[in-house]
């Protein structure tokens, strides 16, 4: 939720194997970061990839099937003089 422009902050609680929770602790200490921190940092990967499919799909929908193929034809010559 956002308010006034201030990100509001909730609490999650997850359930994963104890195997996990210790690699995502050795993840997090590797990276200099808190476990909590590490999960955010993923979840907003998640989202920028999921945010990413949409946005893609939906201009995909609006275009041109002959001119999306036409472009993948260009890329791969462009890819194959290299």
């Amino acid at each position: 939720m956002v308010l006034a422009g201030v990100d509001v902050m909730s609490k999650l609680t997850i359930r994963i194997s104890e195997s996990k929770h210790a690699r995502l602790r050795n993840l997090a200490k590797a990276k200099g970061v808190s476990v909590n921190r590490l999960i955010d940092e993923l979840v907003t990967a998640a989202l920028a990839g999921y945010d990413g499919e949409v946005r893609f799909k939906a201009m995909a929908a609006r275009g041109s099937r002959q001119t999306g193929l036409a472009l993948l034809d260009k890329l791969d010559r462009s890819f194959a003089a290299r």
